[in-house]
Protein backbone atom coordinates (compact mmCIF):
# COMPACT_ATOMS: atom_id res chain seq x y z
CA UNK A 1 0.00 0.00 0.00
CA UNK A 2 1.28 3.69 -0.77
CA UNK A 3 2.73 5.60 2.21
CA UNK A 4 0.00 8.30 1.20
CA UNK A 5 -3.11 6.10 1.34
CA UNK A 6 -1.39 4.55 4.49
CA UNK A 7 -1.75 7.86 5.48
CA UNK A 8 -5.94 8.36 5.22
CA UNK A 9 -6.37 4.69 6.76
CA UNK A 10 -4.00 5.31 9.87
CA UNK A 11 -5.98 8.43 10.61
CA UNK A 12 -9.36 6.68 10.36
CA UNK A 13 -8.49 4.15 12.96
CA UNK A 14 -7.66 7.11 15.59
CA UNK A 15 -10.80 8.21 14.90
CA UNK A 16 -12.07 7.10 19.05
CA UNK A 17 -8.85 8.49 19.90
CA UNK A 18 -9.76 12.01 17.97
CA UNK A 19 -12.79 12.19 19.99
CA UNK A 20 -11.95 11.23 23.22
CA UNK A 21 -8.95 13.97 22.54
CA UNK A 22 -11.79 16.92 21.62
CA UNK A 23 -13.86 15.56 24.62
CA UNK A 24 -11.24 16.49 27.09
CA UNK A 25 -9.76 19.50 25.70
CA UNK A 26 -13.62 20.94 25.41
CA UNK A 27 -13.95 20.10 28.89
CA UNK A 28 -11.15 21.74 29.87
CA UNK A 29 -12.96 25.47 29.38
CA UNK A 30 -10.41 28.10 28.62
CA UNK A 31 -11.74 31.39 28.44
CA UNK A 32 -9.15 34.42 27.12
CA UNK A 33 -7.70 36.13 30.47
CA UNK A 34 -8.39 33.01 33.12
CA UNK A 35 -4.27 32.01 33.57
CA UNK A 36 -5.03 29.04 36.05
CA UNK A 37 -7.62 27.41 33.00
CA UNK A 38 -5.62 28.30 30.20
CA UNK A 39 -2.19 26.61 31.31
CA UNK A 40 -4.06 23.85 32.49
CA UNK A 41 -5.07 22.58 29.14
CA UNK A 42 -1.44 24.38 28.13
CA UNK A 43 0.17 21.67 30.14
CA UNK A 44 -1.63 18.61 28.69
CA UNK A 45 -1.24 19.70 25.37
CA UNK A 46 2.45 20.01 25.58
CA UNK A 47 2.97 16.72 27.53
CA UNK A 48 0.81 15.39 24.00
CA UNK A 49 3.55 16.83 21.62
CA UNK A 50 6.61 15.74 23.58
CA UNK A 51 4.93 12.25 23.17
CA UNK A 52 5.28 13.45 19.58
CA UNK A 53 8.52 13.70 19.56
CA UNK A 54 8.37 17.40 20.18
CA UNK A 55 10.56 20.21 21.99
CA UNK A 56 8.03 21.69 23.99
CA UNK A 57 8.78 25.21 25.60
CA UNK A 58 5.89 27.36 27.83
CA UNK A 59 6.07 31.10 26.86
CA UNK A 60 4.96 32.58 30.47
CA UNK A 61 2.22 35.37 30.34
CA UNK A 62 0.13 36.80 33.02
CA UNK A 63 -3.02 36.04 31.33
CA UNK A 64 -1.90 32.77 30.32
CA UNK A 65 0.98 30.89 28.83
CA UNK A 66 1.42 30.29 25.18
CA UNK A 67 3.20 27.31 23.79
CA UNK A 68 6.18 26.50 21.36
CA UNK A 69 6.51 22.70 20.06
CA UNK A 70 9.11 22.24 17.57
CA UNK A 71 9.67 19.05 15.28
CA UNK A 72 13.01 18.01 13.43
CA UNK A 73 12.77 16.82 9.69
CA UNK A 74 13.32 13.48 8.60
CA UNK A 75 16.75 12.40 10.27
CA UNK A 76 17.69 15.46 12.96
CA UNK A 77 21.27 14.36 12.36
CA UNK A 78 21.28 15.20 8.53
CA UNK A 79 22.89 18.36 7.97
CA UNK A 80 20.76 19.42 5.15
CA UNK A 81 17.43 18.56 6.50
CA UNK A 82 17.91 20.62 9.51
CA UNK A 83 19.06 23.40 7.11
CA UNK A 84 15.71 23.60 6.00
CA UNK A 85 13.02 26.59 6.08
CA UNK A 86 10.66 25.44 8.77
CA UNK A 87 7.22 25.39 8.40
CA UNK A 88 5.11 27.36 11.07
CA UNK A 89 1.67 25.99 12.37
CA UNK A 90 -0.08 28.47 14.03
CA UNK A 91 -3.34 27.66 16.75
CA UNK A 92 -4.92 28.91 19.75
CA UNK A 93 -6.06 27.40 23.39
CA UNK A 94 -8.65 30.14 24.24
CA UNK A 95 -12.30 30.44 23.20
CA UNK A 96 -15.06 33.41 23.80
CA UNK A 97 -16.90 31.00 26.41
CA UNK A 98 -16.78 31.48 30.06
CA UNK A 99 -15.93 28.62 32.57
CA UNK A 100 -19.42 27.34 33.43
CA UNK A 101 -20.64 27.43 29.36
CA UNK A 102 -20.55 23.74 29.24
CA UNK A 103 -23.08 23.16 32.56
CA UNK A 104 -25.07 26.01 31.76
CA UNK A 105 -26.25 26.55 28.07
CA UNK A 106 -24.00 24.15 25.95
CA UNK A 107 -23.12 20.78 27.19
CA UNK A 108 -21.03 18.51 25.01
CA UNK A 109 -22.58 16.26 22.59
CA UNK A 110 -21.23 13.44 20.17
CA UNK A 111 -24.04 11.90 18.46
CA UNK A 112 -21.60 10.21 15.78
CA UNK A 113 -22.35 12.62 13.11
CA UNK A 114 -22.15 15.95 15.11
CA UNK A 115 -19.98 17.47 17.62
CA UNK A 116 -21.12 20.01 19.96
CA UNK A 117 -19.77 22.01 22.13
CA UNK A 118 -17.69 25.32 23.18
CA UNK A 119 -14.57 25.46 21.39
CA UNK A 120 -15.17 22.47 19.08
CA UNK A 121 -14.85 24.53 15.92
CA UNK A 122 -13.17 27.28 16.97
CA UNK A 123 -10.79 25.67 17.45
CA UNK A 124 -9.69 22.65 19.59
CA UNK A 125 -11.15 20.70 16.98
CA UNK A 126 -8.26 22.12 14.37
CA UNK A 127 -5.93 21.47 17.69
CA UNK A 128 -6.63 17.85 17.50
CA UNK A 129 -6.77 17.30 13.27
CA UNK A 130 -3.28 18.60 13.76
CA UNK A 131 -1.92 16.36 16.43
CA UNK A 132 -3.17 13.42 15.07
CA UNK A 133 -1.69 13.88 11.46
CA UNK A 134 1.95 14.12 13.35
CA UNK A 135 0.99 10.71 15.32
CA UNK A 136 -0.11 9.42 11.48
CA UNK A 137 2.94 10.59 10.47
CA UNK A 138 4.95 8.76 12.57
CA UNK A 139 2.57 5.80 12.72
CA UNK A 140 3.26 5.21 9.07
CA UNK A 141 7.17 5.99 8.86
CA UNK A 142 6.67 8.92 6.63
CA UNK A 143 8.96 11.77 7.29
CA UNK A 144 8.46 15.34 7.95
CA UNK A 145 9.60 17.22 5.03
CA UNK A 146 10.73 20.23 6.66
CA UNK A 147 10.64 21.40 10.50
CA UNK A 148 7.81 22.37 11.84
CA UNK A 149 6.89 24.84 14.71
CA UNK A 150 3.84 25.02 16.49
CA UNK A 151 2.88 28.27 17.92
CA UNK A 152 -0.36 27.91 20.23
CA UNK A 153 -0.92 31.38 21.62
CA UNK A 154 -3.72 31.59 25.00
CA UNK A 155 -4.99 35.02 23.48
CA UNK A 156 -6.26 34.87 19.68
CA UNK A 157 -10.05 35.54 20.38
CA UNK A 158 -9.09 39.35 21.91
CA UNK A 159 -6.52 39.87 18.89
CA UNK A 160 -3.40 38.12 20.48
CA UNK A 161 -1.72 41.25 22.19
CA UNK A 162 0.56 39.22 24.22
CA UNK A 163 1.37 36.08 21.95
CA UNK A 164 2.19 38.61 18.66
CA UNK A 165 5.67 39.01 19.68
CA UNK A 166 5.76 34.80 19.38
CA UNK A 167 4.32 34.86 16.62
CA UNK A 168 6.25 36.80 14.71
CA UNK A 169 9.19 35.90 15.89
CA UNK A 170 8.53 32.39 14.94
CA UNK A 171 7.56 33.49 11.31
CA UNK A 172 11.24 34.77 10.51
CA UNK A 173 12.75 32.63 7.85
CA UNK A 174 9.71 30.59 7.59
CA UNK A 175 8.99 28.73 4.10
CA UNK A 176 4.96 29.25 5.03
CA UNK A 177 2.28 29.26 7.50
CA UNK A 178 -0.61 27.44 8.41
CA UNK A 179 -3.43 28.43 10.45
CA UNK A 180 -5.73 25.65 12.36
CA UNK A 181 -8.51 27.73 12.35
CA UNK A 182 -12.02 26.46 10.77
CA UNK A 183 -12.21 26.80 7.29
CA UNK A 184 -14.94 28.13 5.18
CA UNK A 185 -18.56 26.66 5.72
CA UNK A 186 -17.95 24.25 2.82
CA UNK A 187 -14.33 23.44 4.45
CA UNK A 188 -12.92 25.70 1.59
CA UNK A 189 -9.33 27.11 2.85
CA UNK A 190 -8.83 30.79 3.94
CA UNK A 191 -6.43 32.26 1.18
CA UNK A 192 -6.31 35.92 2.79
CA UNK A 193 -8.38 37.73 5.20
CA UNK A 194 -9.52 41.05 6.26
CA UNK A 195 -7.45 42.94 8.37
CA UNK A 196 -8.98 43.51 12.14
CA UNK A 197 -8.73 46.74 14.59
CA UNK A 198 -9.74 47.15 17.98
CA UNK A 199 -10.26 50.46 19.15
CA UNK A 200 -11.59 52.10 22.42
CA UNK A 201 -13.04 55.58 21.60
CA UNK A 202 -12.83 57.72 25.14
CA UNK A 203 -15.14 60.85 25.73
CA UNK A 204 -14.54 63.54 28.12
CA UNK A 205 -17.01 66.13 28.73
CA UNK A 206 -17.73 68.36 31.83
CA UNK A 207 -20.14 67.16 34.53
CA UNK A 208 -23.29 69.60 35.43
CA UNK A 209 -26.56 69.88 36.45
CA UNK A 210 -28.15 68.50 33.57
CA UNK A 211 -31.26 71.39 34.16
CA UNK A 212 -30.08 74.02 36.51
CA UNK A 213 -26.79 74.11 34.96
CA UNK A 214 -27.57 72.82 31.75
CA UNK A 215 -25.14 75.40 29.98
CA UNK A 216 -22.19 74.95 31.81
CA UNK A 217 -23.00 71.10 31.11
CA UNK A 218 -20.71 69.21 28.18
CA UNK A 219 -22.35 65.60 27.67
CA UNK A 220 -19.78 63.43 26.75
CA UNK A 221 -22.13 61.00 25.27
CA UNK A 222 -23.41 63.50 23.16
CA UNK A 223 -19.80 63.92 21.88
CA UNK A 224 -19.33 60.22 21.24
CA UNK A 225 -22.99 59.75 19.43
CA UNK A 226 -21.41 62.47 17.11
CA UNK A 227 -18.03 60.85 16.90
CA UNK A 228 -19.76 57.04 16.07
CA UNK A 229 -21.74 58.77 13.08
CA UNK A 230 -18.25 60.23 12.08
CA UNK A 231 -16.73 57.08 11.94
CA UNK A 232 -19.53 55.60 10.00
CA UNK A 233 -18.93 58.25 7.25
CA UNK A 234 -15.30 57.61 7.22
CA UNK A 235 -16.01 53.83 6.50
CA UNK A 236 -18.52 53.82 4.27
CA UNK A 237 -16.65 56.59 2.06
CA UNK A 238 -13.76 53.70 1.65
CA UNK A 239 -14.06 50.12 0.02
CA UNK A 240 -13.97 46.73 1.64
CA UNK A 241 -14.37 48.12 5.71
CA UNK A 242 -16.66 46.51 8.22
CA UNK A 243 -17.18 48.95 11.06
CA UNK A 244 -19.05 48.10 14.64
CA UNK A 245 -20.04 49.43 17.75
CA UNK A 246 -19.17 47.09 20.18
CA UNK A 247 -19.82 48.11 22.63
CA UNK A 248 -21.07 52.02 24.54
CA UNK A 249 -20.40 52.74 28.25
CA UNK A 250 -21.09 56.48 29.68
CA UNK A 251 -22.34 58.49 32.21
CA UNK A 252 -23.59 58.49 35.77
CA UNK A 253 -27.26 59.77 36.65
CA UNK A 254 -29.80 60.84 33.96
CA UNK A 255 -30.02 64.25 36.77
CA UNK A 256 -25.98 64.86 35.41
CA UNK A 257 -24.13 65.76 31.92
CA UNK A 258 -22.13 63.39 31.31
CA UNK A 259 -18.52 63.76 31.97
CA UNK A 260 -17.42 60.74 30.31
CA UNK A 261 -18.38 58.26 27.83
CA UNK A 262 -16.43 55.23 25.84
CA UNK A 263 -17.13 53.05 22.86
CA UNK A 264 -15.22 49.81 21.44
CA UNK A 265 -15.47 49.58 18.12
CA UNK A 266 -14.30 46.88 15.47
CA UNK A 267 -13.04 47.92 12.20
CA UNK A 268 -12.00 45.23 9.12
CA UNK A 269 -9.85 45.86 6.48
CA UNK A 270 -9.70 44.27 2.94
CA UNK A 271 -6.58 46.52 2.16
CA UNK A 272 -3.85 47.46 3.57
CA UNK A 273 -3.51 50.84 1.74
CA UNK A 274 -7.24 51.38 3.25
CA UNK A 275 -6.22 50.09 6.46
CA UNK A 276 -3.69 52.83 6.63
CA UNK A 277 -5.92 56.05 5.66
CA UNK A 278 -8.44 55.27 8.30
CA UNK A 279 -6.28 54.72 11.10
CA UNK A 280 -4.53 57.68 10.28
CA UNK A 281 -8.11 59.50 10.40
CA UNK A 282 -8.86 57.93 13.85
CA UNK A 283 -5.75 59.45 15.43
CA UNK A 284 -7.03 63.05 14.26
CA UNK A 285 -10.25 62.86 15.59
CA UNK A 286 -10.94 66.14 16.55
CA UNK A 287 -13.77 67.04 19.48
CA UNK A 288 -17.21 68.46 18.01
CA UNK A 289 -18.05 70.40 21.28
CA UNK A 290 -15.78 73.09 23.03
CA UNK A 291 -14.19 71.85 26.15
CA UNK A 292 -14.76 68.05 25.25
CA UNK A 293 -11.99 65.95 24.71
CA UNK A 294 -11.73 62.89 22.28
CA UNK A 295 -8.61 60.03 22.06
CA UNK A 296 -9.28 56.91 19.82
CA UNK A 297 -6.91 54.56 21.63
CA UNK A 298 -5.50 50.73 19.38
CA UNK A 299 -6.28 47.80 21.77
CA UNK A 300 -4.95 45.46 18.79
CA UNK A 301 -4.50 45.39 15.35
CA UNK A 302 -3.81 42.62 12.85
CA UNK A 303 -2.96 43.88 9.52
CA UNK A 304 -5.10 42.97 6.15
CA UNK A 305 -3.78 40.25 4.77
CA UNK A 306 -4.52 40.17 0.37
CA UNK A 307 -3.36 36.73 -0.26
CA UNK A 308 -0.71 37.88 -2.98
CA UNK A 309 2.38 35.60 -3.29
CA UNK A 310 1.10 32.37 -1.59
CA UNK A 311 -0.28 30.97 -5.27
CA UNK A 312 2.60 28.12 -4.73
CA UNK A 313 2.02 27.09 -1.65
CA UNK A 314 -1.77 26.70 -2.46
CA UNK A 315 -0.86 24.57 -5.15
CA UNK A 316 1.23 22.39 -3.05
CA UNK A 317 -1.78 21.89 -0.89
CA UNK A 318 -4.03 21.54 -3.65
CA UNK A 319 -1.26 18.12 -4.85
CA UNK A 320 -1.10 17.33 -1.22
CA UNK A 321 -4.71 16.94 -0.95
CA UNK A 322 -4.94 15.23 -4.27
CA UNK A 323 -2.63 12.55 -2.73
CA UNK A 324 -5.32 11.78 -0.11
CA UNK A 325 -8.11 11.68 -2.40
CA UNK A 326 -9.26 15.68 -0.93
CA UNK A 327 -9.95 18.35 -3.29
CA UNK A 328 -8.67 21.16 -1.78
CA UNK A 329 -10.88 25.10 -2.91
CA UNK A 330 -9.67 28.05 -0.83
CA UNK A 331 -10.73 31.68 -0.87
CA UNK A 332 -11.10 35.20 1.31
CA UNK A 333 -12.18 35.65 4.07
CA UNK A 334 -13.56 38.20 6.18
CA UNK A 335 -12.58 37.55 9.68
CA UNK A 336 -8.80 37.89 11.35
CA UNK A 337 -6.77 35.31 12.56
CA UNK A 338 -3.22 34.85 13.31
CA UNK A 339 -2.53 34.03 9.87
CA UNK A 340 -2.63 37.67 8.83
CA UNK A 341 0.42 38.83 10.89
CA UNK A 342 2.25 35.70 8.62
CA UNK A 343 0.66 36.81 5.14
CA UNK A 344 0.87 40.47 5.91
CA UNK A 345 4.73 39.57 6.13
CA UNK A 346 4.95 38.35 3.13
CA UNK A 347 5.34 34.52 4.29
CA UNK A 348 3.26 32.05 1.97
CA UNK A 349 0.30 31.28 4.27
CA UNK A 350 -3.16 29.35 4.36
CA UNK A 351 -5.64 29.30 6.66
CA UNK A 352 -8.67 26.94 8.22
CA UNK A 353 -7.08 23.60 8.21
CA UNK A 354 -9.48 23.06 11.09
CA UNK A 355 -12.59 20.48 10.87
CA UNK A 356 -15.44 20.88 8.99
CA UNK A 357 -18.43 22.71 11.05
CA UNK A 358 -19.93 26.30 12.19
CA UNK A 359 -21.14 28.37 14.74
CA UNK A 360 -17.86 29.58 15.69
CA UNK A 361 -18.61 32.18 18.84
CA UNK A 362 -22.24 31.06 18.71
CA UNK A 363 -24.16 28.60 20.92
CA UNK A 364 -24.79 25.79 18.32
CA UNK A 365 -21.43 25.91 17.93
CA UNK A 366 -20.28 22.16 15.87
CA UNK A 367 -18.31 20.29 13.79
CA UNK A 368 -18.91 17.48 11.24
CA UNK A 369 -16.91 14.48 12.99
CA UNK A 370 -15.96 12.73 9.81
CA UNK A 371 -13.71 15.57 9.26
CA UNK A 372 -11.77 15.46 11.94
CA UNK A 373 -10.15 12.30 9.81
CA UNK A 374 -10.24 14.07 6.79
CA UNK A 375 -8.13 17.28 7.95
CA UNK A 376 -5.52 14.85 10.22
CA UNK A 377 -5.04 13.02 6.38
CA UNK A 378 -4.62 16.53 4.73
CA UNK A 379 -2.28 18.50 7.45
CA UNK A 380 -0.37 15.18 7.45
CA UNK A 381 0.01 14.48 3.68
CA UNK A 382 1.07 18.67 3.56
CA UNK A 383 4.05 18.26 5.81
CA UNK A 384 5.42 15.11 4.38
CA UNK A 385 6.13 17.53 1.34
CA UNK A 386 8.34 20.48 0.90
CA UNK A 387 6.74 23.59 1.02
CA UNK A 388 7.67 27.24 -0.42
CA UNK A 389 10.83 27.92 -1.93
CA UNK A 390 14.00 26.98 0.25
CA UNK A 391 14.50 30.58 1.30
CA UNK A 392 12.17 33.56 2.95
CA UNK A 393 13.06 37.14 3.35
CA UNK A 394 13.50 37.86 6.64
CA UNK A 395 10.23 39.00 8.64
CA UNK A 396 9.71 42.82 9.20
CA UNK A 397 10.49 43.96 12.72
CA UNK A 398 7.65 43.94 15.34
CA UNK A 399 5.18 46.57 14.60
CA UNK A 400 4.41 48.80 17.89
CA UNK A 401 2.32 47.24 19.76
CA UNK A 402 -0.83 48.84 20.74
CA UNK A 403 -1.15 51.93 23.06
CA UNK A 404 -2.26 51.62 26.93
Amino acid sequence: MDSLERLVRRARELEPRMRERLAAYVHHETPTGDADALNRLAEVLGGHYAELGATVAAVPCDTGDHLLATWPAGEAHDSSVSEQPHVVVLGHHDTVWPVGQLAERMPYADDGTLIRGPGVFDMKGGLVAFETAIAVLRDCDVPLAQPVRLVVTADEEIGTPTGRALVERELAGAAAALGLEPPHPKGGLKTGRHGSTRVRLEVTGVEAHAALDRTRGVSAIDELVDQLVRLRGVAAAEEHVLYNVGTVHGGTRTNVTAGKARAELGFRFGDAEVERRVLDQLTRLEPVRENAGVQARILTSRPAWAGTGNEDLFAAVVAAGARVGQQVRGSHALGAADTNFAGAAGVPALDGFGPRGRGAHAVHEEIVAESLVERAALIASVLASPLGPTSQPDVPARRPGPTS
